[in-house]
């Protein structure tokens, strides 16, 4: 986004009432977000433990020497003095260094051998310092999760997964399987997501001109967008959306006026169609691609 653009949808966010922000070290505007938090806290609008903050670790730093100064840096970006949650990104590790996307010459990707273990541990050590509340994963499969839930030694249990979840792609059996280990299903994307072809499915159909979302909408006066964000809330899963726009911020906001009935949550559960927008099909070759797998 243009320099600022973050920065005033986060204050906006802010006045609206929003308290969990989702953030990342690749998003690239972990300076802004921390600027608008520290601004609002300043004012008195907020106080820090009003905010709920997500970082994320980067595929490039998975090792455990690099956990605890990748989240150091995270930190100092911010300006805080811990965040709130932390997730390991993706269960796949790249090549560490400054490259972001590392590839060789021929522009292939360089993968890292992936210990999921091991960079969990060292994630453990940075909760006992206090530099994060809690911990969590993002895009782990079942089996992804076992090895952290299985893991000997375990000290704290993923409180999260972030995955990508709504009416077309609802993910019951994950839903369920976190459900029964008390971790809570953050869902990305759950309005769809954007038409980028470069990462995205562009062939599967747009979720927002779904005719039941757009029915149900008409009903309580709200967008198709609004009835999916209520879908998952009502359901228990955390939804994250995203947006720039003042307009859109503000109605995605606008969902604990109206209630969804059990045969409208049915019939928009009857919508899923296993449709995943953001496939990674680049990384598809990697050792630890989460979605070959069913759930």
């Amino acid at each position: 986004t243009p320099k600022g653009t973050c920065l005033q949808a986060v204050n906006l966010a802010i006045d609206i009432g929003y308290r969990h922000i989702d953030g990342a070290f690749v998003y690239q505007n972990e300076n802004e977000v921390g600027e608008a938090i520290r601004a609002n806290i300043a004012e008195g609008k907020v106080k820090r433990e009003d905010i709920y903050y997500c970082g994320k670790l980067w595929n490039t730093c998975h090792p455990p020497e690099l956990v605890r100064p990748t989240l150091e840096k995270t930190l100092r970006t911010l300006g805080l003095d811990y965040v709130d949650l932390y997730i390991v990104e993706l269960p796949m590790a790249f090549k560490p260094g400054d490259e972001t996307y590392p590839r060789d010459g021929n522009g292939k990707f360089l993968y890292h051998k992936t210990d999921l273990c091991a960079t969990w541990e060292a994630l453990e050590e940075c909760k006992d310092a206090g530099l994060v509340k809690s911990l969590g994963v993002s895009n782990f499969n079942r089996r992804q999760l076992e090895l952290i839930l299985n893991k000997p030694g375990l000290k704290h249990k993923p409180t999260t997964n972030q995955v990508e979840c709504h009416p077309y792609f609802t993910q019951p059996k994950l839903l369920e399987f976190c459900r029964q280990h008390g971790i809570v299903i953050v869902g990305y994307s759950p309005i769809g997501t954007c038409r980028d072809a470069s990462w995205v499915n562009v062939s599967s159909p747009p979720l927002l001109e779904d005719p039941t979302l757009n029915h149900i909408g008409n009903k309580y006066g709200k967008t198709a967008a609004q009835v999916a964000l209520r879908f998952n809330v009502q359901r228990g899963v955390v939804v994250i959306p995203k947006s720039f726009n003042p307009e859109r911020i503000r109605e995605n906001f606008q969902i604990f006026d109206f209630s969804l009935t059990d045969q409208e949550m049915k019939d928009i559960e009857a919508l899923n169609k296993n449709i995943r927008y953001v496939e990674l099909l680049m990384w598809s070759d990697h050792p630890e691609y989460p979605f070959k797998e069913e759930y």
